[in-house]
Parts: structure tokens; sequence; C-alpha cells
């Protein structure tokens, strides 16, 4: 099936969505990666509040390369998922409803995703030069000293992705 979902993402939407499901994502989405994962685990450890609503967000594992003139981000493709698995839970359970990456999760990713109603998506590897005509604003938010590792808030019109685990436990990559 094909559909359509705006970011944040709903309740609604995550449930109702199924693994295997071509989808286009349209709204705010934040990108973070290893470094910036680490970061927010101990901003969390300090008692201290993430720098964006976690609430019904969507992360997109990706650390973009630079900008080319005229463009508002560099090739923009997902990274290995599982190097965020340590952290995913926790995440999951402050109210995180997407994560668009590459590769397969853990169980333990896998039990927190049914438990909160979210959603595992897949981009497409290789075709970040594409997926970054998506991107229509990108502005760093938080960790700027990591580079292309911190955290950004992107605008995404039409942003390609394949559901790859969805809020019931059906896997696209076991089906």
């Amino acid at each position: 099936m094909e559909r359509k979902i705006n970011l944040p993402i709903s309740e609604e939407d995550a449930a109702s969505l199924r693994a295997g499901d071509y989808v286009y994502l349209t709204g705010i989405m934040y990108s973070a990666r290893d470094a910036a994962h680490k970061r927010m685990d101990e901003t969390l450890d300090n008692g201290s509040e993430l720098p964006f609503d976690i609430k019904g967000a969507a992360i997109y594992y990706m650390g973009p390369s630079p900008e080319r003139p005229g463009r508002v981000i560099g090739s923009a493709g997902p990274t290995t998922a599982g190097r965020m698995d340590k952290y995913a839970p926790r995440l999951l359970d402050l109210g995180l409803k997407a994560m668009i990456g590459k590769g397969k999760r853990t169980r333990e990713v896998k039990d927190a995703i049914i438990r909160n109603n979210a959603v595992y998506f897949a981009a497409v590897g290789g075709a970040g030069a594409i997926l970054s005509k998506c991107i229509k604003s990108s502005k760093v938010i938080a960790y700027d000293d990591l580079g292309t590792e911190a955290i950004r808030e992107m605008y995404v019109e039409s942003f390609p992705a394949i559901v790859v685990f969805d809020s019931e436990g059906n896997d696209a990559y076991t089906s």
C-alpha cells in the first residue's frame, strides 16, 4: 500500500501502517546519528531536556555531506540503524514515534516499537543525492560541535520510505 504521512506522526497513523507499506513523509523530521544519540542519552541521564520535542517525532539516522551551492543539504542517505539500538528503546518510551534508517533492529528495539505504537522505516541506501531533494530546509539545532552528526531539524516533502517494522510486530525483512 502507498501512503502519505504527515510528521510529526500521529498515534493513528503509526497504528495504521503495516510492514511493506510505501510511504511519503512530509513535515518536520530530525537527523541524529551515533554521537548525537550518545549525547541525548547523557542529557537525559543528567536530568536535562532533549533539544527537541520527542513526542511524535521522527528521527532519520543520517549524517549529511556538506551542502552544494543552491541546496539546503548535501547527500542525505541513511546510515545503519543498529548503531542506535542501545539508545532507541529509551527514546521510544519518551514518545519517539518513527525512526528512519537501514538494516535490522534488535529484539529490544522491536519490543519498544510495539510497546509504544511506533514504526521503523527504511530509506534507500545509496540514494542520498536523490533523498536530499526531498529536504526543503535544514538547520542545526543541537550539538553543533559534532559536525555532520549534529542534530538537524529538517522540513521534508514526500520523503520516500518503506515500513520495515510496524506497531504490531510485523517485519518486512522476515516476511
